[in-house]
């Protein structure tokens, strides 16, 4: 199988459970607490892994409890580790989560020393790029790096996939690095700054992003599965129709992501990578956690 490579951050997750997620002001009663690993970019090398990907992650974390917490867990999925960095001064980023008895989250995420990647850590891991067939980012590392590391995975002649979370301002020139854009119908209402509500409404949206310079674009729909356009073709990929009922979705475009990933790198096609992708993602939704959430490829064989 072709290399994944993952730039992101690790955080812990700190997850509260209760009937609803609380507004401004409001304070509510929950029914359960949770301490867990997460992290866009390490729940997607986690997914990828538990996948049989071959992933190098790039992050950087403090030398703490949750630190520990990460190596532990990325020893036992197979994630390559080589290319994190400690620093002894900063800490290991942490999110807390708040998820209603539907399964829908709110999140405010602190990254802690990955928030201090810079561009010479893309610079020192250079080679795990350059071996690399695909390159998977989101938007939880600075954003001046993010860019970086696109280009030079861009120009290393990797498939270049961006998870615009959270969605953050990216110039213009920027999106003709990006084969494959994914966001969610959220991020895509916030970079094209209208909403979408209507299946005209997502093709509408896939046509502006194309014409931004993004190769592919994949707009994920929750329980209304994903939307691919490019210039040759679009459709509707609908959501897997589940076994088990839907008790988290915290880890659910994570899980898309790296099972993308893993599938790009295994040279399927794209609609064939995508029902794959969907398949994982909706299994990861009948779980608790983010991490925690990210099936095994046996398990998805035999759902």
């Amino acid at each position: 199988m072709n290399l994944i490579c993952i730039f992101g951050v690790f955080v812990a997750d700190l997850c509260f459970f209760g009937k609803k997620i609380p507004e401004r002001g409001e304070t509510i009663l929950g029914n359960n607490h949770l301490v867990g690993p997460g992290g866009k970019g390490s729940n997607q090398a986690i997914a990828a892994a538990r996948l049989e990907g071959k992933v190098n992650f790039i992050t950087k974390v403090g030398k703490d409890n949750h630190a520990d917490m990460a190596f532990s867990l990325y020893k036992e999925a197979g994630v390559n580790v080589e290319s994190i960095s400690q620093d002894n001064n900063l800490s290991t980023g942490v999110a807390g989560i708040m998820i209603d008895e539907d399964g829908n989250n709110a999140i405010n995420v602190f990254a802690g020393a990955a928030a201090h990647l810079q561009n010479k850590d893309i610079d020192t891991n250079l080679e795990v790029i350059k071996k690399s067939k695909i390159f998977l980012t989101q938007m939880e590392t600075p954003d001046s790096t993010t860019m970086y590391a696109l280009k030079k995975a861009k120009d290393n002649n990797c498939l270049t996939i961006l998870n615009p979370a959270p969605a953050r301002k990216i110039n213009q020139n920027n999106f003709e690095l990006l084969d494959f854009f994914t966001p969610n119908e959220t991020e895509a209402e916030f970079y094209l700054n209208k909403k979408i509500e209507t299946n005209e409404d997502i093709k509408s949206a896939a046509k502006e992003f194309l014409n931004r310079g993004v190769k592919n674009i994949i707009i994920t729909l929750g329980e209304k599965g994903i939307y691919f356009a490019n210039k040759d073709e679009e459709y509707f990929v609908d959501a897997l129709k589940l076994k088990d009922e839907v008790v988290d979705t915290t880890g659910a475009g994570d899980a898309f992501n790296g099972a993308f990933a893993v599938a790009l790198a295994n040279e399927l096609k794209y609609k064939d990578a995508l029902i794959f992708a969907n398949k994982v993602a909706g299994i990861s939704t009948t779980r608790l956690g983010a991490a925690g959430s990210m099936p095994t490829l046996k398990e998805v064989d035999n759902y």
